[in-house]
C-alpha cells in the first residue's frame, strides 16, 4: 500500500512527495518489484531521486519540509506513529483500519483534536467510483428510499505478509465503514460465520438493523489459503430499482483509470490540509466507529445469530 499511495501522491497537482521512510533499502530506492498485494498486483518502480529518504520515523518527523505524513504500516504501529506525527505538527493520513481497537482509535482522534491537525483514515471505498455512484443515488433520491443493501468482500487468506488482525476485520471494515457512511450506526446487529486459523478461514455475516426499517448485510472474509481470487460487490434495493456491482462478474463496473480511487482519497486529504479543514467525506470519528462496529460484529458471531444492541 505504501507504493500505491506514493504513486498516487506523485500524480496529484496539489501535493508533493517530499520524503519517504522505510527500513528496506530496495523499497527506499523506489523499487517495489518484490511487493505483492491481496489482488496479486505488483508494486513496480517509482522515481525517488528527488525525494528525501529516511530509515527512522523520528528523522522523518524532524524534516520541516514535511507537512503531512501518510502512514502505510502494520495496523499495530498506527497509533504510536500517528500520535508522534500529530505532536510533531504534521497532518496525518493513516491506512485502514486506523487502529486495532476502538480505544486506540479514540486516542488518535483525540490527539488530532488536541493538536488541531487534520486526520483522515484511508477508507478508499468511500472514493471508489461504483460506491460513489451508490452514495450519490441515495442522496439524490432518484430511485426512491433505500430498503436493503448487501455488501460482500472476499479473498484467500494472504500468504505474503504477517497479519495481526483477522480477515473479517481487515477486509470487511471497508464495507462496515461504507454502511456507516450511508446509514449511520445501526440500532441492532446479528452475526454468524466461522473462523479457523489452521484452515485460513475467517467468514463473517453481519446483519445491521436500523430504526428506519432498513437492513444491511456485510458478508465475506478469508476463504481458505491458496488460490482464491479477491472480489467485492454490492446489491442495493431501492423502491424504484436495484443497483448492483461485482468485480467477479463485472456487473455495474465503471470505467476508471487504475488507482483513481486512491488518488481521489489522497486528493481529498491534501485539499483538507491545504484548506485547513477536516475531511468532509471521511471524518475520523466515523473511522473510529467503523472499527468499533466491525469488532462488535465479530464478537457477536459467538452468539450464533442472536440480535444484540449496537452500543459503541
Amino acid at each position: 500500500m505504501g507504493s500505491t499511495h506514493a504513486k498516487a501522491v506523485m500524480q496529484l497537482a496539489g501535493a508533493e512527495l517530499a520524503a519517504v521512510c522505510d527500513t528496506d533499502d530496495q523499497r527506499l530506492s523506489g523499487d517495489f518489484s518484490n511487493v505483492r498485494g491481496n489482488s496479486g498486483d505488483i508494486g513496480g518502480k517509482l522515481d525517488f531521486s528527488a525525494v528525501a529518504k529516511y530509515k527512522t520515523v523520528p528523522e522523518l518527523l524532524a524534516d520541516r519540509n514535511v507537512d503531512a505524513v501518510d502512514i502505510c504500516l502494520p495496523t499495530g504501529m498506527h497509533e504510536s506513529i500517528a500520535i508522534d506525527a500529530l505532536r510533531a505538527g504534521k497532518n496525518v493520513l493513516v491506512e485502514k483500519p486506523m487502529a486495532l481497537d476502538g480505544a486506540a482509535a479514540d486516542r488518535i482522534v483525540g490527539e488530532a483534536e488536541k493538536q488541531k491537525k487534520i486526520l483522515m483514515t484511508a477508507q478508499v471505498i468511500r472514493f471508489w467510483p461504483e460506491y460513489v455512484a451508490l452514495r450519490d443515488t441515495m442522496l439524490n433520491g432518484s430511485l426512491g428510499p433505500l430498503r436493503t443493501a448487501v455488501f460482500r468482500r472476499r479473498c484467500a487468506a494472504p500468504s505474503w505478509g504477517v497479519w495481526e488482525t483477522s480477515g473479517a476485520f481487515d477486509l470487511l471494515i471497508h464495507d462496515v465503514d461504507f454502511t456507516i457512511h450511508l446509514l449511520g450506526k445501526p440500532q441492532y446487529i446479528r452475526s454468524t460465520g466461522y473462523a479457523s486459523d489452521t484452515a485460513g478461514i475467517d467468514i463473517l455475516h453481519a446483519h445491521f438493523f436500523y430504526e428506519s426499517g432498513v437492513e444491511a448485510l456485510v458478508t465475506g472474509g478469508w476463504h481458505n489459503r491458496g488460490e482464491y481470487p479477491f472480489s467485492m460487490e454490492y446489491t442495493a434495493t431501492f423502491d424504484h430499482d436495484t443497483m448492483e456491482f461485482s468485480t467477479a462478474s463485472k456487473v455495474g463496473v465503471l470505467e476508471s483509470r487504475p488507482g483513481a480511487a486512491y488518488a481521489a482519497e489522497i486528493a481529498h486529504f491534501t485539499e483538507a490540509c491545504n484548506e485547513n479543514r477536516q475531511p468532509v467525506l471521511c471524518p475520523p470519528r466515523e473511522s473510529a466507529d467503523a472499527i468499533k462496529l466491525t469488532l462488535l460484529a465479530i464478537e457477536a458471531r459467538k452468539y450464533k445469530g442472536e440480535k444484540v444492541p449496537c452500543e459503541i
